[in-house]
């Protein structure tokens, strides 16, 4: 179905932002149009935004977080234990603020345009997405968007709060908001001294009838960012392997050797998947199988949350945390 964006009357919203690199300065402001560049382009925005819409994968948390019931939000197509739509998480967070509920996007195929336009959003929220230029351009026609300030899907889970919230003229409740998340991370790994230098690396697409190549996400990934978050540090060999530019990266299994300074791994998978690379000749030499110090998680919230997302980290961090410890202990 064609998209008719002429019938659509599009109240004015509120923006503004300063990009250097991948670091945003955003501040409150009284005076209007307000504009931030982003990767894809512009947005300028007339005035403040009543109506709130988000796309992708948890940008629709930031407003969550910040007391605004988003109007549209993409429904979760991952980790969704009761198939409604809702990661526990905002689940909670949207009967606590009550009000209508947001439509959900089925974005299984991509953005739902005719939707989002259905909502008629002062603003489209996408700090945290994978938007195409075509896609940018389409929802472009239907409200202001904020994109993605380097590339797809490597927006760190801060950047995501400070371009978000920006777009929501509350850059300084998002401050406070990541300020109040830090604090409470640092509380909860200060727990774990055992995590103190331990190194990780975050492992991907692993099949337990396959495994002669290894798969795994690099620096550009935002859950191995979290890493550093959560008192971990960072294998030289992944930095190395990660200088391509590429959020995921992929090597030979006989090549395990350059991952001998690994001391945890995390994973998708059950422990089929642990017996099995423990059974594989090649990776069973690789220091972090050998021990066992191996976090799997599966396609559940905690499996979910492992990319840190504004309502999910406080959520899962208490055991995400012990998880990560207890593998360490091995090491």
């Amino acid at each position: 179905m064609r998209l008719r964006f002429r019938d659509l009357t599009l109240a004015p919203a509120l923006l503004i932002g300063i990009l250097y690199g991948s670091t945003v300065m955003a501040e409150e402001v009284t005076a209007y149009p307000a504009k931030i560049t982003h990767a894809l382009g512009t947005a300028e925005i007339a005035a403040k935004p009543v109506r709130v819409a988000t796309v992708a994968w948890a940008n629709h948390e930031v407003p969550l977080a910040l007391g605004i019931v988003p109007v549209g939000m993409a429904a979760a197509n991952f980790g969704d234990d009761d198939g409604d739509g809702l990661l526990p998480w905002v689940s909670e967070r949207l009967k606590a603020l009550g009000g209508p509920p947001p439509q959900l996007f089925d974005e299984g195929d991509g953005i739902d345009f005719e939707t989002v336009a259905e909502t008629r959003p002062d603003v489209i929220l996408a700090a945290y997405s994978g938007l195409s230029q075509a896609d940018y351009d389409t929802l472009s026609q239907i409200a202001p968007v904020v994109a993605y300030p380097q590339a797809p899907w490597s927006t760190d889970w801060r950047e995501t709060i400070r371009l978000d919230s920006a777009g929501i003229g509350m850059a300084r409740e998002g401050d406070a908001l990541i300020a109040d998340i830090e604090k409470k991370i640092a509380a909860e790994v200060a727990k774990y001294p055992e995590l103190k230098g331990k190194t990780a690396m975050f492992v991907t697409h692993l099949d337990a009838t396959d495994l002669s190549m290894v798969n795994f996400y690099t620096t550009q990934d935002t859950r191995v960012r979290f890493f550093k978050d959560l008192g971990l540090a960072m294998p030289k060999s992944v930095i190395e392997a990660s200088k391509a530019g590429s959020f995921a990266g992929s090597i030979s299994a006989e090549r395990i050797d350059d991952f001998n300074d690994v001391d945890i791994l995390v994973t998708y998978g059950d422990r089929s998947l642990i017996a099995a690379m423990k059974a594989n000749p090649l990776l069973a030499h690789m220091p972090a199988v050998e021990h066992d110090a191996i976090v799997t998680l599966g396609r559940d919230p905690i499996g979910t949350a492992a990319n840190p997302t504004p309502l999910s980290i406080t959520w899962v961090l208490a055991d995400y945390v012990a998880m990560l410890a207890e593998a360490a202990r091995k090491t």
